[in-house]
């Protein structure tokens, strides 16, 4: 293809030097297009998201070559980083999901050999893969958040019971650095949820548990960190987690179910505080839970979200006119951009 036109703008057939402004930074470019471009998908990795990558990464491959692109697809093992010395890779298109992918590890690697990638970078990975760290983040910027405590090494579960008398009557259990609802569980007993906290810990390395708010599951996706079209997730289940993300057919994702405009426009601000304030780039996706009184208490980041049949930011790009080829473009054009810049 010659060049990419969507509602956001036109990049345009670069066809000799030119300047000018994309993405919020002036640049200074003379490929012909982003087909000139040679893209490397990154998927795979160890984790215990490694299912979700593969298919994340296989789903951008294909988005990009059915646009024209030259890519490869590279099953990623943290113990053979070999392909990130391919002198002909332009950009690493990074489609890992949870730990080494998105914690920050692989960033900062890419960071240190002066790479060009694609998604946040390793700071604001690192903050928005540790729910504790970005919740202080999130705190600091003003945005409404549950409450949590943090499970320490020493507590037993007598004493986490303790702790949590008073509390609502349901808290979430979660580890502190897993994605896709891995190591979640609901509980409405204490001593329960308690014991349940103890097992997280010790399963997972951390964890934390958190005052369950009762509300409609909302997601904004952000690009070039401005928010797409609000999602709700209205899954058959009583809880969102890693089956019926990724597995389930029956969860249902709708637009357009908010009434108050007023709402909405808060929703996606609140996404928009949540992408800056930990410094992302590129792409992303924040969670929420939005309260009968239509506050919307985030959830988490996601600075690397899925791009599955059943992932989220795919589907708000669409619904704001961003086929899958021209949305896998952009950011692949964007993480070449950005390095360019700061080389320069």
């Amino acid at each position: 293809m010659a060049g990419m036109t969507s509602r956001n703008g036109v990049f345009g057939n670069l066809t000799q030097t030119k300047k000018r402004k994309h993405f919020g930074i002036d640049f200074l470019m003379t490929i012909k297009s982003i087909t000139d471009l040679h893209i490397a998908v990154l998927c795979g990795g160890v984790g215990s998201e490694r299912d979700v990558s593969l298919l994340s990464g296989e789903n951008i491959y294909h988005a990009l070559t059915r646009g024209g692109c030259r890519a490869i697809l590279h099953d990623l093992n943290p113990q053979d980083l070999s392909i990130l010395d391919d002198k002909a890779i332009d950009v690493f298109f990074l489609a890992l999901h949870g730990q080494f992918g998105e914690d920050g590890q692989l960033q900062a690697i890419l960071e240190k050999k002066n790479l060009a990638f694609t998604g946040s970078g390793s700071k604001a990975s690192r903050l928005a893969f540790d729910k504790i760290a970005a919740k202080r983040v999130f705190a600091e910027a003003g945005l409404p958040l549950a409450k949590q405590i943090v499970v320490k090494d020493t507590d037993t579960a007598v004493q986490l019971a303790a702790k949590l008398d008073g509390w609502a009557a349901k808290v979430v259990i979660k580890p502190i650095r897993q994605g896709s609802s891995v190591g979640v569980e609901i509980h409405t007993d204490m001593p329960t949820a308690a014991a349940a906290a103890i097992r997280c810990r010790d399963t997972y390395g951390d964890c934390m548990i958190e005052e369950f708010i009762a509300g409609r599951e909302m997601t904004v996706g952000l690009l070039e960190g401005k928010a797409l079209p609000v999602l709700e997730i209205r899954p058959k289940v009583t809880f969102y987690d890693y089956h019926a993300k990724y597995q389930d057919d029956s969860t249902e994702y709708l637009f357009d179910t908010l009434t108050d405009a007023a709402v909405v426009k808060r929703l996606q601000a609140a996404g928009e505080t949540v992408f800056a304030s930990l410094g992302c780039r590129h792409l992303g996706r924040a969670d929420f839970i939005v309260t009968e009184d239509g506050t919307p208490y985030v959830l988490e980041m996601n600075t690397l979200p899925g791009f599955t049949s059943h992932s989220l930011l795919p589907m708000a790009a669409r619904k704001a006119g961003i086929g899958m080829e021209e949305l896998v473009q952009r950011i692949a054009l964007a993480g070449w951009i950005d390095h360019s810049n700061n080389t320069r």
